[in-house]
Protein backbone atom coordinates (compact mmCIF):
# COMPACT_ATOMS: atom_id res chain seq x y z
CA UNK A 1 0.00 0.00 0.00
CA UNK A 2 1.33 3.53 -1.06
CA UNK A 3 0.39 5.70 2.05
CA UNK A 4 0.31 8.99 0.02
CA UNK A 5 -2.44 10.34 -2.47
CA UNK A 6 -2.33 10.94 -5.73
CA UNK A 7 -2.05 14.33 -7.54
CA UNK A 8 -6.03 13.36 -9.00
CA UNK A 9 -6.85 12.68 -5.28
CA UNK A 10 -5.41 15.21 -3.48
CA UNK A 11 -7.67 17.74 -6.07
CA UNK A 12 -10.79 15.79 -5.41
CA UNK A 13 -10.95 16.70 -1.89
CA UNK A 14 -9.12 19.97 -2.21
CA UNK A 15 -12.15 20.65 -4.28
CA UNK A 16 -14.87 18.87 -2.84
CA UNK A 17 -13.51 20.67 0.63
CA UNK A 18 -14.03 24.47 -1.08
CA UNK A 19 -17.28 23.34 -3.13
CA UNK A 20 -18.82 21.96 0.56
CA UNK A 21 -17.08 25.20 2.42
CA UNK A 22 -18.98 27.84 0.24
CA UNK A 23 -22.45 25.36 -0.58
CA UNK A 24 -22.88 23.95 3.22
CA UNK A 25 -22.48 26.02 5.82
CA UNK A 26 -24.11 25.65 9.27
CA UNK A 27 -27.40 27.60 8.09
CA UNK A 28 -27.27 25.86 4.55
CA UNK A 29 -27.02 22.31 6.63
CA UNK A 30 -29.88 23.48 8.75
CA UNK A 31 -32.01 24.52 6.16
CA UNK A 32 -31.35 21.00 3.81
CA UNK A 33 -32.09 19.18 6.90
CA UNK A 34 -35.97 21.33 6.72
CA UNK A 35 -36.34 20.41 2.61
CA UNK A 36 -38.34 18.16 1.76
CA UNK A 37 -35.77 15.98 0.37
CA UNK A 38 -33.88 15.91 3.75
CA UNK A 39 -30.56 17.62 1.47
CA UNK A 40 -30.10 20.60 -1.14
CA UNK A 41 -30.78 19.21 -4.28
CA UNK A 42 -29.14 22.19 -5.90
CA UNK A 43 -26.08 21.19 -3.84
CA UNK A 44 -26.25 17.59 -5.03
CA UNK A 45 -26.31 18.91 -8.73
CA UNK A 46 -23.39 21.02 -7.85
CA UNK A 47 -21.71 18.33 -6.81
CA UNK A 48 -22.71 15.76 -9.91
CA UNK A 49 -21.81 18.82 -12.65
CA UNK A 50 -18.57 19.89 -11.20
CA UNK A 51 -17.12 16.75 -9.70
CA UNK A 52 -18.92 14.09 -11.12
CA UNK A 53 -19.37 12.49 -7.60
CA UNK A 54 -22.14 10.27 -7.88
CA UNK A 55 -20.45 8.42 -11.17
CA UNK A 56 -16.87 8.62 -9.58
CA UNK A 57 -16.15 5.10 -9.26
CA UNK A 58 -18.19 4.12 -12.03
CA UNK A 59 -16.58 2.92 -15.21
CA UNK A 60 -16.72 5.33 -18.11
CA UNK A 61 -18.36 3.05 -20.11
CA UNK A 62 -21.61 3.83 -17.83
CA UNK A 63 -21.52 7.03 -18.28
CA UNK A 64 -18.99 7.71 -14.78
CA UNK A 65 -15.43 9.21 -14.19
CA UNK A 66 -13.69 5.57 -13.99
CA UNK A 67 -11.72 6.06 -10.91
CA UNK A 68 -10.61 3.35 -8.29
CA UNK A 69 -13.42 3.37 -5.55
CA UNK A 70 -10.88 4.53 -2.89
CA UNK A 71 -11.14 7.64 -4.60
CA UNK A 72 -14.80 7.84 -3.58
CA UNK A 73 -14.09 6.63 -0.03
CA UNK A 74 -11.15 8.92 0.16
CA UNK A 75 -14.13 11.77 -0.58
CA UNK A 76 -15.66 10.82 2.19
CA UNK A 77 -13.76 12.33 4.53
CA UNK A 78 -14.48 15.86 3.21
CA UNK A 79 -18.65 14.90 3.11
CA UNK A 80 -18.43 14.11 6.65
CA UNK A 81 -16.12 16.85 7.43
CA UNK A 82 -19.34 18.95 6.64
CA UNK A 83 -21.80 16.94 7.60
CA UNK A 84 -23.48 16.99 4.52
CA UNK A 85 -26.60 15.23 3.72
CA UNK A 86 -26.93 13.87 -0.03
CA UNK A 87 -27.91 11.00 -1.41
CA UNK A 88 -24.10 10.24 -2.15
CA UNK A 89 -24.41 6.95 0.69
CA UNK A 90 -27.76 5.81 -0.77
CA UNK A 91 -27.49 6.09 -4.30
CA UNK A 92 -23.54 5.28 -5.35
CA UNK A 93 -22.32 3.71 -2.27
CA UNK A 94 -25.31 1.29 -1.74
CA UNK A 95 -27.35 0.90 -4.96
CA UNK A 96 -24.85 1.81 -7.94
CA UNK A 97 -22.13 -0.85 -7.18
CA UNK A 98 -25.25 -3.72 -6.68
CA UNK A 99 -26.76 -2.23 -10.35
CA UNK A 100 -23.25 -2.55 -11.70
CA UNK A 101 -22.49 -6.65 -10.48
CA UNK A 102 -25.56 -8.27 -11.08
CA UNK A 103 -27.74 -6.49 -13.80
CA UNK A 104 -28.64 -7.52 -16.70
CA UNK A 105 -26.69 -5.14 -19.67
CA UNK A 106 -29.82 -2.87 -20.43
CA UNK A 107 -30.48 -2.18 -16.27
CA UNK A 108 -27.02 -1.00 -16.13
CA UNK A 109 -27.24 1.11 -19.44
CA UNK A 110 -30.69 2.48 -18.30
CA UNK A 111 -29.77 3.25 -14.78
CA UNK A 112 -26.51 3.63 -14.43
CA UNK A 113 -25.62 7.05 -16.45
CA UNK A 114 -28.66 8.73 -14.75
CA UNK A 115 -26.93 8.04 -11.61
CA UNK A 116 -23.73 8.73 -12.88
CA UNK A 117 -24.99 12.66 -13.91
CA UNK A 118 -26.87 12.86 -10.16
CA UNK A 119 -30.49 12.68 -12.29
CA UNK A 120 -31.34 9.51 -10.72
CA UNK A 121 -31.06 8.95 -6.79
CA UNK A 122 -31.60 5.25 -5.91
CA UNK A 123 -31.99 3.57 -2.48
CA UNK A 124 -31.68 0.37 -0.58
CA UNK A 125 -34.98 -1.07 0.49
CA UNK A 126 -34.13 -3.70 3.55
CA UNK A 127 -36.35 -4.59 6.62
CA UNK A 128 -35.63 -1.99 9.43
CA UNK A 129 -32.96 -3.01 11.50
CA UNK A 130 -31.59 -5.80 9.33
CA UNK A 131 -29.61 -3.50 6.89
CA UNK A 132 -25.76 -4.11 8.80
CA UNK A 133 -27.08 -7.90 8.71
CA UNK A 134 -27.89 -7.64 5.10
CA UNK A 135 -24.52 -6.32 3.89
CA UNK A 136 -22.79 -8.83 5.75
CA UNK A 137 -21.01 -6.52 8.35
CA UNK A 138 -22.47 -7.65 11.72
CA UNK A 139 -22.87 -11.06 10.22
CA UNK A 140 -22.53 -13.95 7.46
CA UNK A 141 -25.79 -12.08 5.90
CA UNK A 142 -27.39 -15.53 5.01
CA UNK A 143 -30.67 -16.07 6.54
CA UNK A 144 -33.81 -15.16 6.17
CA UNK A 145 -33.35 -11.35 6.97
CA UNK A 146 -35.42 -9.88 4.38
CA UNK A 147 -38.52 -10.95 6.02
CA UNK A 148 -40.44 -13.52 4.16
CA UNK A 149 -43.27 -11.35 3.95
CA UNK A 150 -43.54 -10.83 7.64
CA UNK A 151 -43.99 -7.85 9.53
CA UNK A 152 -41.02 -5.52 8.60
CA UNK A 153 -40.05 -7.68 5.59
CA UNK A 154 -41.51 -7.74 1.85
CA UNK A 155 -42.50 -11.11 -0.05
CA UNK A 156 -42.44 -11.60 -3.97
CA UNK A 157 -44.17 -13.40 -5.87
CA UNK A 158 -44.47 -14.24 -9.65
CA UNK A 159 -47.28 -12.42 -11.75
CA UNK A 160 -46.89 -13.77 -15.35
CA UNK A 161 -43.64 -12.57 -16.86
CA UNK A 162 -43.16 -10.32 -13.88
CA UNK A 163 -42.61 -9.91 -9.98
CA UNK A 164 -45.14 -8.57 -7.54
CA UNK A 165 -43.97 -7.39 -4.17
CA UNK A 166 -45.77 -6.43 -0.69
CA UNK A 167 -44.45 -6.10 2.47
CA UNK A 168 -42.70 -2.86 4.19
CA UNK A 169 -38.97 -2.27 5.07
CA UNK A 170 -38.19 0.92 7.25
CA UNK A 171 -35.07 2.89 8.62
CA UNK A 172 -34.68 3.22 4.18
CA UNK A 173 -31.76 5.88 3.92
CA UNK A 174 -33.63 8.27 1.68
CA UNK A 175 -36.06 6.11 0.53
CA UNK A 176 -39.02 8.93 0.92
CA UNK A 177 -37.19 11.24 -1.87
CA UNK A 178 -35.21 8.11 -4.42
CA UNK A 179 -36.34 8.27 -8.04
CA UNK A 180 -35.06 4.28 -7.86
CA UNK A 181 -36.02 1.61 -4.98
CA UNK A 182 -33.97 -1.42 -5.05
CA UNK A 183 -35.83 -3.59 -3.13
CA UNK A 184 -34.68 -6.83 -1.01
CA UNK A 185 -37.38 -9.43 -1.28
CA UNK A 186 -37.96 -12.74 -0.25
CA UNK A 187 -39.37 -15.23 -2.79
CA UNK A 188 -39.46 -19.03 -3.04
CA UNK A 189 -41.14 -21.70 -0.99
CA UNK A 190 -39.63 -23.17 1.78
CA UNK A 191 -37.19 -25.85 -0.06
CA UNK A 192 -36.08 -22.51 -2.84
CA UNK A 193 -36.22 -20.11 0.05
CA UNK A 194 -33.99 -17.06 -0.81
CA UNK A 195 -33.82 -13.36 -0.98
CA UNK A 196 -33.64 -11.67 -4.28
CA UNK A 197 -32.84 -7.79 -5.31
CA UNK A 198 -36.05 -5.68 -7.32
CA UNK A 199 -36.34 -2.44 -8.75
CA UNK A 200 -39.30 -0.34 -8.54
CA UNK A 201 -39.55 3.33 -9.51
CA UNK A 202 -39.94 5.57 -6.86
CA UNK A 203 -43.46 6.91 -7.75
CA UNK A 204 -45.25 3.41 -8.86
CA UNK A 205 -48.48 2.57 -8.19
CA UNK A 206 -49.08 1.00 -4.35
CA UNK A 207 -46.12 2.56 -3.81
CA UNK A 208 -45.97 4.51 0.09
CA UNK A 209 -43.65 6.73 1.41
CA UNK A 210 -43.59 8.03 4.38
CA UNK A 211 -40.24 10.20 5.90
CA UNK A 212 -39.04 9.26 9.20
CA UNK A 213 -37.86 11.20 12.31
CA UNK A 214 -34.08 9.98 12.69
CA UNK A 215 -32.20 10.58 15.19
CA UNK A 216 -29.67 11.97 13.11
CA UNK A 217 -31.35 14.09 10.81
CA UNK A 218 -28.48 14.66 8.62
CA UNK A 219 -29.63 10.56 7.29
CA UNK A 220 -33.04 11.27 6.13
CA UNK A 221 -34.60 7.73 6.23
CA UNK A 222 -38.14 6.59 5.29
CA UNK A 223 -40.72 4.12 5.56
CA UNK A 224 -41.66 2.13 2.36
CA UNK A 225 -45.01 0.27 2.23
CA UNK A 226 -45.09 -1.54 -1.20
CA UNK A 227 -48.81 -2.68 -1.86
CA UNK A 228 -49.01 -5.49 -4.45
CA UNK A 229 -46.48 -3.27 -6.43
CA UNK A 230 -45.02 -4.63 -9.39
CA UNK A 231 -41.30 -4.84 -10.00
CA UNK A 232 -38.51 -5.37 -11.90
CA UNK A 233 -36.26 -8.11 -11.14
CA UNK A 234 -32.63 -7.39 -10.84
CA UNK A 235 -30.50 -9.53 -13.78
CA UNK A 236 -31.81 -13.18 -13.27
CA UNK A 237 -33.19 -15.63 -10.41
CA UNK A 238 -29.61 -17.59 -10.13
CA UNK A 239 -27.40 -13.83 -9.07
CA UNK A 240 -25.32 -14.34 -5.87
CA UNK A 241 -27.07 -11.83 -3.93
CA UNK A 242 -25.47 -12.69 -1.01
CA UNK A 243 -22.24 -12.25 -2.06
CA UNK A 244 -23.12 -8.92 -4.15
CA UNK A 245 -24.52 -7.68 -0.67
CA UNK A 246 -21.08 -8.31 1.07
CA UNK A 247 -19.16 -6.94 -1.75
CA UNK A 248 -20.89 -3.59 -1.30
CA UNK A 249 -20.96 -3.78 2.04
CA UNK A 250 -17.31 -3.56 2.77
CA UNK A 251 -16.77 -0.89 0.49
CA UNK A 252 -19.70 0.73 2.51
CA UNK A 253 -17.97 0.27 5.43
CA UNK A 254 -14.98 1.43 3.98
CA UNK A 255 -16.88 4.58 2.51
CA UNK A 256 -18.32 5.08 6.17
CA UNK A 257 -15.16 4.72 8.24
CA UNK A 258 -13.87 7.73 6.07
CA UNK A 259 -16.59 9.68 6.58
CA UNK A 260 -16.63 9.31 10.17
CA UNK A 261 -12.82 10.16 10.51
CA UNK A 262 -13.77 13.48 8.80
CA UNK A 263 -16.52 14.43 10.97
CA UNK A 264 -14.28 13.57 14.21
CA UNK A 265 -11.38 15.49 12.99
CA UNK A 266 -13.26 18.54 12.20
CA UNK A 267 -15.62 17.66 15.62
CA UNK A 268 -11.87 18.15 17.57
CA UNK A 269 -11.05 21.11 15.50
CA UNK A 270 -14.33 23.12 16.56
CA UNK A 271 -13.68 21.98 20.01
CA UNK A 272 -10.20 23.03 19.98
CA UNK A 273 -10.99 26.33 18.58
CA UNK A 274 -13.46 26.89 21.32
CA UNK A 275 -11.21 26.10 23.98
CA UNK A 276 -8.75 28.55 22.50
CA UNK A 277 -11.51 31.28 22.57
CA UNK A 278 -13.33 30.92 26.64
CA UNK A 279 -11.57 32.08 29.02
CA UNK A 280 -11.64 30.60 32.56
CA UNK A 281 -9.42 32.12 35.56
CA UNK A 282 -8.03 34.61 33.55
CA UNK A 283 -6.89 32.04 31.33
CA UNK A 284 -8.31 30.24 27.91
CA UNK A 285 -9.71 27.01 29.13
CA UNK A 286 -7.51 24.96 26.62
CA UNK A 287 -3.82 26.17 28.31
CA UNK A 288 -5.46 23.71 31.06
CA UNK A 289 -3.13 20.53 31.10
CA UNK A 290 -6.18 18.56 32.15
CA UNK A 291 -7.83 19.72 29.36
CA UNK A 292 -5.11 18.91 26.87
CA UNK A 293 -4.44 15.53 27.76
CA UNK A 294 -8.20 14.93 27.19
CA UNK A 295 -7.57 16.10 23.89
CA UNK A 296 -4.23 14.43 22.70
CA UNK A 297 -6.08 11.42 23.52
CA UNK A 298 -9.03 12.24 20.97
CA UNK A 299 -6.10 12.88 18.73
CA UNK A 300 -4.79 10.31 18.84
CA UNK A 301 -7.86 7.93 18.81
CA UNK A 302 -9.05 9.88 15.51
CA UNK A 303 -5.33 9.74 13.56
CA UNK A 304 -5.47 5.60 14.34
CA UNK A 305 -8.80 5.55 13.05
CA UNK A 306 -7.77 7.58 10.09
CA UNK A 307 -4.78 4.95 8.94
CA UNK A 308 -7.49 2.00 9.57
CA UNK A 309 -9.95 3.87 7.56
CA UNK A 310 -7.24 4.80 4.30
CA UNK A 311 -6.15 1.54 4.31
CA UNK A 312 -9.78 0.15 4.76
CA UNK A 313 -10.29 2.26 1.40
CA UNK A 314 -6.95 1.20 -0.29
CA UNK A 315 -8.49 -2.33 0.15
CA UNK A 316 -12.51 -2.27 -0.75
CA UNK A 317 -11.00 -0.40 -4.12
CA UNK A 318 -8.99 -3.59 -5.12
CA UNK A 319 -5.56 -1.55 -5.74
CA UNK A 320 -3.59 -4.43 -4.36
CA UNK A 321 -4.10 -6.40 -7.04
CA UNK A 322 -3.17 -9.14 -5.28
CA UNK A 323 0.44 -8.97 -5.84
CA UNK A 324 1.56 -10.48 -1.79
CA UNK A 325 2.98 -7.12 -0.93
CA UNK A 326 -0.93 -5.39 0.74
CA UNK A 327 -4.88 -6.26 0.14
CA UNK A 328 -5.68 -7.87 -2.43
CA UNK A 329 -9.79 -7.65 -3.93
CA UNK A 330 -11.10 -10.29 -1.84
CA UNK A 331 -9.81 -9.04 1.67
CA UNK A 332 -12.42 -7.30 3.53
CA UNK A 333 -11.33 -5.14 6.71
CA UNK A 334 -13.90 -2.47 5.83
CA UNK A 335 -15.95 -3.68 9.05
CA UNK A 336 -12.65 -3.46 11.42
CA UNK A 337 -12.15 -0.03 10.07
CA UNK A 338 -15.79 1.47 10.87
CA UNK A 339 -15.58 0.12 14.34
CA UNK A 340 -12.67 2.00 14.88
CA UNK A 341 -13.79 5.34 13.43
CA UNK A 342 -17.29 5.10 15.20
CA UNK A 343 -15.61 4.73 18.52
CA UNK A 344 -13.20 8.08 17.69
CA UNK A 345 -16.08 9.94 16.31
CA UNK A 346 -18.16 8.93 19.13
CA UNK A 347 -15.21 10.11 21.68
CA UNK A 348 -14.56 13.09 19.81
CA UNK A 349 -18.05 13.78 19.72
CA UNK A 350 -18.26 13.26 23.46
CA UNK A 351 -15.43 15.31 24.47
CA UNK A 352 -16.79 18.25 22.37
CA UNK A 353 -20.26 18.56 24.18
CA UNK A 354 -18.30 17.81 27.39
CA UNK A 355 -15.77 20.53 26.71
CA UNK A 356 -18.48 23.26 24.83
CA UNK A 357 -20.25 23.42 28.43
CA UNK A 358 -23.90 24.09 28.29
CA UNK A 359 -24.32 25.61 24.70
CA UNK A 360 -23.41 22.16 23.71
CA UNK A 361 -26.44 20.49 24.97
CA UNK A 362 -28.40 22.82 22.44
CA UNK A 363 -30.47 22.53 19.91
CA UNK A 364 -28.55 25.05 17.98
CA UNK A 365 -25.13 24.66 18.74
CA UNK A 366 -23.30 21.84 16.30
CA UNK A 367 -22.04 20.12 18.61
CA UNK A 368 -25.07 17.58 19.17
CA UNK A 369 -25.28 17.31 15.44
CA UNK A 370 -21.54 15.18 15.33
CA UNK A 371 -22.64 13.58 18.45
CA UNK A 372 -26.20 12.63 17.05
CA UNK A 373 -23.79 11.27 13.73
CA UNK A 374 -22.40 9.11 15.78
CA UNK A 375 -25.23 7.42 17.48
CA UNK A 376 -27.08 7.33 14.84
CA UNK A 377 -24.44 5.70 12.34
CA UNK A 378 -23.59 2.79 14.94
CA UNK A 379 -27.49 2.26 15.44
CA UNK A 380 -27.42 1.46 11.64
CA UNK A 381 -24.53 -0.13 10.91
CA UNK A 382 -23.28 -1.27 14.10
CA UNK A 383 -23.12 -1.68 16.83
CA UNK A 384 -19.20 -1.33 17.24
CA UNK A 385 -19.02 -4.88 19.20
CA UNK A 386 -20.89 -6.83 16.37
CA UNK A 387 -18.72 -5.28 13.75
CA UNK A 388 -15.69 -6.53 15.65
CA UNK A 389 -17.42 -9.92 16.36
CA UNK A 390 -18.30 -10.70 12.78
CA UNK A 391 -14.69 -9.91 11.57
CA UNK A 392 -13.20 -12.16 14.14
CA UNK A 393 -15.33 -14.79 13.48
CA UNK A 394 -14.21 -14.70 9.72
CA UNK A 395 -11.16 -14.65 10.79
CA UNK A 396 -11.27 -17.58 12.71
CA UNK A 397 -9.93 -15.56 15.58
CA UNK A 398 -11.42 -18.06 18.14
CA UNK A 399 -12.11 -20.94 16.47
CA UNK A 400 -11.94 -23.91 18.27
CA UNK A 401 -8.79 -26.36 17.85
CA UNK A 402 -8.87 -29.99 18.91
CA UNK A 403 -6.25 -30.78 21.13
CA UNK A 404 -4.12 -34.52 21.58
CA UNK A 405 -3.05 -35.48 24.19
Amino acid sequence: MDPGFTAEQDEIRRTLRELLHKRCGPAELRAALDAPAGHDPALWAALAEQLGLPGLALPESHGGVGCPRTDLALAAEETGRALAPSPLLATSVLVAPLILALGADAQRTGLLPRIADGTLTAALAVPASALATALALTGPGSGDWSGGGRAGGVQARRSGDGWRLYGEAAQVLDGHSAGLLLVAAHTGGFVRSRTLLFLVPGDAAGVVRTRQTALDATRPQARVQLRDVAAELLGTEEADVPRALADAGDFAAAFLACEAVGTAGRALERTVEYLGQREQFGRPIGSFQAVQHRLADVYVQVQAARSAAYYAAWAAGGDGGGDGHGAGPQERVGGLALAQALEALRRAAAEGVQLHGGIGFTWEHQAHLYFKRAAGDELLFGPVHRLRAHAADRAGLFAQTEVTV
